[in-house]
């Protein structure tokens, strides 16, 4: 591991709040670029992070891991004595995207604008523009404007919305109540 980068990533640990930690890899330049309304929950920096590119308004939940790079040349390069390249490759995220918690995306992937990713996926090729997906490998499961046109709806009474991440007593009662209705 780079020392640059391991400063980086110790530094990390030390930044409480997304924004912060977005912030300092944007003065730092990590990335090859970092748009605006940008929030990384991880604290890890992907070797060869120079390879991601990622716009405006991009959500990146907890654990999600961006692999620019593999490493089978090694394994490649044992048998018969040739020599081979390691592969690397580049990653590029539009705006209006939400990644899931413990995804995985691979290199030479372009994940377009307004995208959903559900957690646990792996992003083996291009998202198309409007989608939502997951799995492994990750594929298309339905469209971010349906999601957000159902999102529209009030699913409790505003007056009740969680503040500074805490869930109120009496939001809790609303929606065990809905829950267990349904």
């Amino acid at each position: 591991m780079e020392k640059k980068r391991l400063w980086h990533q110790f530094r990390l640990l030390l930044i409480s709040g997304s924004r912060n930690r977005v912030e300092y890899l944007k003065k730092h330049h990590v990335f090859h670029e970092c748009g605006e309304n940008v929030y990384l929950q991880s604290r890890k920096i992907p070797l060869y992070a120079n390879l991601i590119s990622l716009h405006n308004n991009i959500r990146i939940a907890s654990d999600v891991t961006f692999l620019t790079h593999d490493v089978m040349h090694t394994v490649f390069s044992t048998i018969g004595g040739k020599k081979y390249q390691e592969k690397v490759g580049c990653i590029e995220i539009f705006d209006n995207v939400f990644i899931g918690s413990n995804s995985v995306i691979m290199y030479d992937t372009k994940i377009g604008p307004n995208v959903i990713i559900a957690a646990g996926s792996v992003v083996t090729k291009d998202i198309p523009p409007g989608s939502i997906v997951g799995g492994v490998p990750a594929k298309v499961i339905g469209s971010f404007d349906d999601l957000m046109k159902r999102r529209e709806i009030e699913e409790y009474p505003s007056q009740l919305a969680p503040a500074n991440q805490k869930v109120s007593s009496e939001l809790e009662e609303y929606l065990w109540g809905e829950f267990r209705k349904g």
